[in-house]
C-alpha cells in the first residue's frame, strides 16, 4: 500500500516531528545537541556554486530537542519541506554514526508534519515546542 502524500502547507509552515527509532535516545550526550544546532544552522544557508552565500532554504521560528524525539516549527524557502528535513537528517546521522560507530537508520519512519495555516494555529504550536520539555 502507498504512503499518503503530505499534506501541503499554504502558507509554508509546518510542525515537523522526527522520533528515535525504537524511542532510542537520538541525542547521547551536550556534544550531540550542539551538532544537531550546527546542522540546523548550516542547513539553512543556501550557496552559489562558487561558495558564496545566496539565500536561505528555511527559516527556522522554533525548536524543541529531546533526548528520543525532535519538534521543529519551520518555514520552507528555496527548499521544499521534505528535502530540507532530508538534509538536516542525513547530516546528523551521518555524524552521529560515524561518532558512535554505528550504521543504519536513527529516526523512525519517515518525519511526521502538520501543515500551519494560520496565526492562532502558529502561536499554539509555538507554546507547545516550548513547554514540550515540561509537559
Amino acid at each position: 500500500m502507498p504512503r499518503q502524500a503530505r499534506e501541503s502547507s499554504g502558507t509554508g509552515i509546518y510542525h515537523v516531528m522526527m522520533r528515535g527509532i525504537n524511542h532510542q535516545n537520538i541525542f547521547e550526550d551536550q556534544e550531540d545537541y550542539y551538532q544537531f544546532l550546527k546542522t540546523l544552522d548550516m542547513m539553512a544557508l543556501s550557496y552559489e556554486p562558487d561558495g558564496t552565500p545566496s539565500g536561505r532554504n528555511y527559516i527556522l521560528y522554533a525548536y524543541c530537542l529531546m533526548t528520543n524525539h525532535i519538534h521543529l516549527l519551520i518555514r520552507e524557502r528555496e527548499d521544499t519541506i521534505g528535502m530540507a528535513i532530508k538534509r538536516i537528517a542525513s547530516s546528523y546521522v551521518y555524524y552521529y554514526n560515524h561518532k558512535y560507530s554505528r550504521d543504519g537508520h536513527l529516526f523512525r519512519e519517515r518525519f511526521k508534519s502538520e501543515p500551519v495555516n494560520d496565526i492562532a494555529y502558529f502561536v499554539t504550536l509555538l507554546r507547545y515546542i516550548h513547554q514540550n520539555p515540561v509537559l
